[in-house]
């Protein structure tokens, strides 16, 4: 039996999240959006609150109005949604159903790719 090493998994899971793309789901996301859409993910699994202004805020991700315009695209693409805070001139980001179902689906992946090679 052939040996697994823990790149041949992760190419699985490569070959499997690619596989979703051609599913009928959200709008693809250009490079930055990936990024903002992973540190949106990150700062909700932690339950921080992360708005507008921080986002844009974040020097290595280019200029404050490359950013807003990427988040507002990412808004029309349905993978984020901006919720009022306590203060109204404020908006929180959150993910939208969709985009948590988008992770759901690579956690699958994830999932599948290890239990193929056992």
């Amino acid at each position: 039996m052939k040996k697994t090493r823990p790149a041949d998994i992760y190419l699985r899971f490569l070959q499997l999240s690619q596989a979703l793309r051609g599913l009928p789901t959200l709008p693809e996301l250009d490079p930055l959006e990936e990024r903002i859409l992973a540190l949106i993910a990150r700062a909700g699994q932690t339950d921080e609150r992360l708005s507008v202004r921080d986002v844009m805020a974040n020097g290595d991700l280019g200029a404050p109005a490359t950013v807003h315009n990427r988040l507002k695209s990412m808004r029309q693409k349905g993978w984020i949604m901006l919720a009022d805070t306590e203060d109204t001139r404020r908006k929180r980001i959150e993910l939208t159903q969709a985009a948590l179902m988008h992770f759901d689906r690579l956690s699958q992946c994830m999932l599948s790719a290890t239990e193929s090679r056992r």
